[in-house]
């Protein structure tokens, strides 16, 4: 008996889906999370707007493929909500010195050289390599520990816990995060080195 081919799923051009509108108050609830952490010092609430804009991460992309309405805003939406995210959590998080310097210098010194990488892959024609699987686990591990690191400076009570939770998860994203960037960059090589073989060299990449 065979077995049905599985379904695939359609990149279409829909702005109003369901995990669109789910990114759209992700990034409504960036400026929501500054407001609370760096005006009225509110760090409880804080923790729950990052707590769930971390969730809803994971919530829009299955969204996405469970009802098959997977749309080309949506691709560009998703990660440009997780690095709003990361960016803002990092500023907030440095200038309350709730994170040291050399975390944030860490990990805005991969999006600077993954950046350039990317510069220089459209000077020559290329778009930005796949995502991979391993930068996507990283970007989720970070977002789960910042509200974590967060708890642990707001309630002195769950520091005993929260603060070794929250750090092995940091470290955790923090290797991850570099990992894919040496995986893109290696992506980024390969193209280019195709791309110096002559046109009739295979022009796209496996993640």
């Amino acid at each position: 008996m065979s077995q049905r081919p599985a379904p695939s799923i359609e990149t279409s051009n829909r702005i109003f889906t369901i995990p669109n509108v789910i990114s759209f108050i992700r990034l409504l609830g960036v400026p929501l999370f500054l407001y609370l952490l760096l005006g009225p010092h509110h760090d409880v609430a804080a923790v729950i707007v990052l707590a769930v804009g971390g969730t809803t991460d994971w919530v829009d992309g299955y969204v996405a493929r469970r009802m098959n309405s997977v749309s080309r805003l949506g691709e560009l939406l998703d990660p440009f909500a997780d690095r709003l995210y990361i960016l803002a959590t990092l500023i907030g998080f440095t200038v309350r010195d709730v994170v040291p310097w050399w975390l944030t210098g860490a990990l805005l010194l991969r999006e600077a050289v993954l950046g350039v990488a990317l510069l220089v892959l459209r000077r020559h024609g290329y778009g930005p390599p796949p995502v991979h699987y391993v930068g996507k686990t990283g970007t989720f591990v970070l977002l789960a520990a910042f509200p974590v690191i967060l708890l642990a400076s707001a309630v002195p009570s769950v520091d005993g816990w929260a603060q070794p939770v929250g750090w092995g998860l940091a470290w955790w994203a923090l290797g991850l995060y570099w990992a894919a960037g040496v995986l893109y960059l290696a992506q980024a090589a390969r193209l280019l080195r195709a791309d110096r073989a002559g046109p009739g060299a295979p022009r796209t990449v496996v993640p």
